[in-house]
């Protein structure tokens, strides 16, 4: 499998940004605060990657440790680069192939972030999604000048990842879209016809080496991988 296909019954719409529902989740994100999304593969934690505060918010609600870093979302190769991220030919190559899609890359950058979102080094991992309501938060958080978003799973931290919106309302234990003054609850966001895509997980390839360093083989296949690098 070289590709994930979104779900079938998720809707597609001509203009994703012009939708009401992202202005709460915009509005949550700007006040520091933390949102709930789906993905193609499971449901999706966000707070924006530049703010100290919001990251904390996010760790707390997981419950987990600030020295496993995150994952942002970007909209193509040009948004990473502007974020200060750096591609080689091959990190370039899997770009192209794979994004939109499940692969997450890590690569080196020399963007600024809040503590806990990139590695010891400041590498940073990467994840471009092709989730309609994953892409316009994306697209909306670059054009309001916000972000990146994070991308990791919903779930405290020993716990399954939601993988369907109804556990996702579980998880969170509030009705979705339900503005809260509560800034350390996640906000649910999307309209109500949206859910995860229920994919494999996303490949992850660490790209900071002369080499790709395939961490896990998800919905990508190592094979494939390697193959697409070396072209």
């Amino acid at each position: 499998m070289d590709r994930s296909t979104p779900h079938p019954s998720l809707p597609f719409t001509s203009d994703p940004l012009d939708s009401s529902w992202l202005d709460p989740a915009v509005a949550q994100l700007a006040a520091e605060g933390v949102i709930a999304y789906p993905t193609e593969t499971v449901w999706g934690l966000g707070a924006c990657a530049d703010r100290a505060r919001a990251i904390d918010r996010l760790f707390a609600w997981k419950g987990r440790a600030h020295h496993n870093p995150l994952a942002v979302l970007v909209a193509s190769t040009a948004a990473a680069v502007a974020l200060g991220c750096e591609f080689d030919a091959r990190a370039r190559r899997l770009a192209e192939q794979f994004w939109p899609g499940p692969l997450m890359l890590i690569v080196p950058c020399r963007g600024r972030f809040a503590p806990g979102v990139t590695r010891e080094d400041g590498a940073l991992g990467l994840r471009c999604s092709p989730h309609p309501v994953a892409r316009a938060l994306t697209l909306r958080l670059e054009q309001e000048g916000l972000g990146p978003l994070t991308s990791t799973s919903l779930n405290r931290s020993g716990e399954a990842p939601a993988r369907r919106r109804e556990e996702a309302i579980c998880a969170i234990g509030v009705a979705p879209a339900v503005a809260s003054s509560d800034l350390e609850q996640p906000l649910l966001v999307g309209p109500s016809g949206y859910d995860a895509g229920g994919g494999a997980p996303s490949s992850v390839v660490d790209c900071t080496k002369p080499v790709p360093e395939i961490l896990r083989e998800g919905a990508i296949e190592g094979a494939v991988l390697s193959r697409a690098w070396s072209a």
